[in-house]
């Protein structure tokens, strides 16, 4: 879908994923878990669940339903986003997330994917993109305000890990002007 390349030089090449796709994704999402990292995951995926899991992606992208991006460099996933519509009087609301794997990160990536993202989601008919995140993942944060969401909401306490309550962070873009309101 488009190339790229990172701040370290390295070609970053940003696509809808395959069925080829399945152990880069499955090590992707087991690293993120392996490193503690603030997602909504806490336990590793079995190759079973992966399986199930992007057959289910194939099949909702392939219908129109979603919307899922992968970053590849040097041929191995290192990073994935996506977005999911809603239904009913939400439909004009998307639901957008992204992880990337250790090493890969402070390196534009995100921000880059982000775009695409906000840029597939205006050519999908979407009017809102909303997200969440843990309130101490600075980084994801600084991402996210930096293409345009603001903080719209707080859950406090929302999340137990290793111990200590973790806030959720709920954050908003509003993709065209017709939107009643200012955020």
């Amino acid at each position: 879908m488009q190339e790229l390349s990172a701040k370290d030089g390295r070609e970053v090449v940003l696509r809808t994923p395959r069925w080829e796709d399945l152990d880069d994704l499955l090590e992707l999402i087991n690293s993120l878990v392996d490193e503690g990292a603030e997602i909504y995951k806490d336990e590793k995926t079995s190759r079973d669940e992966e399986i199930d899991w992007l057959s289910e992606v194939l099949a909702r992208l392939e219908r129109g339903l979603t919307l899922l991006l992968i970053a590849e460099v040097d041929g191995r996933v290192i990073a994935s986003s996506d977005i999911s519509l809603q239904k009913g009087y939400k439909k004009h609301v998307g639901v957008v997330g992204i992880v990337a794997k250790g090493g890969f990160r402070d390196l534009g990536i995100g921000t880059a994917i982000m775009r695409v993202m906000l840029e597939q989601a205006q050519r999908m008919g979407l009017k809102v993109l909303t997200l969440s995140a843990f309130a101490g993942n600075r980084h994801a944060l600084h991402v996210y305000e930096k293409v345009g969401f603001v903080q719209t909401g707080l859950i406090p306490k929302k999340h137990l890990k290793e111990g200590k309550y973790i806030d959720e962070v709920i954050m908003t873009r509003l993709l065209e002007q017709g939107c009643h309101g200012e955020l």
